[in-house]
């Protein structure tokens, strides 16, 4: 009960910008960097996952209110800028997430460098010295890959918001003539978004595989 206690207080340090606080923290009950690397790199790919259904369901509202002829403007306006809301809210989280696992990860990488130093025997340091290569290399590729798909949600949440405001602005049928020649275009966008974010979580997964063996 008191590791937990302790565990959930020192989670708070998170929040405040004290990392090597909260890493130090979290070693001393027994929770290591490589473990809050690997629980990092799973959060993204969940966020990553519920940002996909976000961006699906804005566009599936989106679909439905431009094939409307007689319909509640303002209700429809409120409707598909809840959507918006809840896709920029995801979008926050993976970018907050990916931030997050970068965090660590550095912090990870400058104490793997230091320990190394430590190593009397030459084999055994160079064996760590080729493991640390190889896996910031798979890290700096699924970084990438998180990066990118990161950066392929801001032209959507920027056409998502236009459209809103569109309708916001424009509370009447010419409004809904106006979107539908947007519609395909955000779907092209999406469906560019879901591919890209996909590519990263298996990016992920490899990642995950190769440190666990």
């Amino acid at each position: 009960m008191l590791k937990l206690v302790f565990v959930l207080a020192v989670a708070v340090l998170i929040n405040t910008g004290c990392s090597k606080m909260y890493y130090a923290g979290m070693e001393s009950v027994g929770i290591h960097k490589r473990d809050i690397m690997v629980d990092r790199v799973e959060d993204v790919k969940e966020s990553q996952e519920d940002a996909q259904k976000e961006f699906k369901s804005a566009l599936e509202q989106f679909g439905s209110l431009v094939k409307l002829e007689d319909t509640d403007l303002k209700a429809a306006y409120e409707e598909f800028n809840d959507e918006y809301e809840d896709a920029k809210e995801a979008a926050d989280e993976v970018s907050e997430n990916i931030d997050k696992l970068e965090d660590v990860s550095i912090a990870l990488f400058d104490e793997w460098e230091e320990e190394i130093t430590q190593y009397s025997n030459q084999k055994l340091k160079r064996q760590s010295q080729k493991k640390l290569r190889e896996t910031r290399r798979k890290y700096d590729q699924m970084m990438k890959s998180m990066r990118q798909a990161e950066k392929s949600m801001q032209p959507v949440l920027a056409a998502l918001h236009d459209n809103v405001l569109m309708l916001k602005h424009s509370l009447n049928a010419q409004a809904i003539g106006a979107l539908k020649g947007e519609f395909a275009s955000l779907k092209g966008d999406i469906k560019t978004l879901i591919n890209s974010m996909n590519r990263s979580i298996k990016e992920s997964d490899a990642f995950l595989a190769s440190i666990e063996q």
